[in-house]
């Protein structure tokens, strides 16, 4: 059943990448070749099934960072670098723009992505001690660098400037994450 609900909620986030929050079960059921009555029986309605895949796309992000950390052969910037930067694979060409349009219609899953993007602070915030210990990184305000942070974040979801520059939210949260390390840095 577990297996089920995975496969049901990777083909929520790539139907959701098409279509954005008007996709249907029928969209998701075509694509993986099931009935809707069979995604029924892992899931009650839409608007569950939103904030699953949320919370699963948060937590597979939640993997990728853990990937990072574990990952000795990284200094601590490459760490901080990708740890700020983290998108698994399949969430590369996601436009997470569409995930602001849940604010209206789907509330609870816009509650979750704010919360997402609001919490799992301590290993970054680690990273950056780390850093100030290790003379790599200039003596900053934490605090104010992860608000400067989610406020990039949030007016990526608010504003057309990623599509106006012709760029992926991979290739923004690049450009931010890099002005962002490079004035940190020693």
């Amino acid at each position: 059943m577990e297996d089920l609900k995975e496969h049901i909620l990777q083909a929520t986030i790539d139907v959701f990448k098409e279509k954005g929050i008007k996709f249907t079960m029928d969209d998701i059921a075509k694509k993986l070749s099931i009935s809707k009555k069979t995604i029924y029986t892992v899931t009650k309605n839409k608007n569950t099934l939103i904030n699953e895949m949320v919370k699963y796309s948060f937590e597979r992000i939640k993997t990728s960072e853990q990937e990072v950390l574990e990952n000795a052969s990284l200094s601590t910037i490459d760490k901080l670098i990708q740890l700020l930067s983290v998108l698994p694979e399949g969430y590369k060409d996601l436009d997470l723009a569409s995930l602001y349009d849940l604010k209206e219609k789907y509330p609870q899953a816009y509650k979750e992505v704010e919360k997402g993007l609001e919490t799992g602070w301590e290993s970054t915030i680690a990273l950056l001690e780390k850093g100030k210990e290790e003379g790599v990184i200039r003596d900053i305000n934490i605090p104010i660098f992860k608000a400067m942070f989610e406020a990039s974040l949030e007016r990526f979801f608010k504003r057309d400037i990623l599509k106006a520059n012709h760029l992926s939210y991979s290739e923004g949260l690049e450009c931010v994450v890099q002005i962002l390390v490079e004035g940190i840095k020693k």
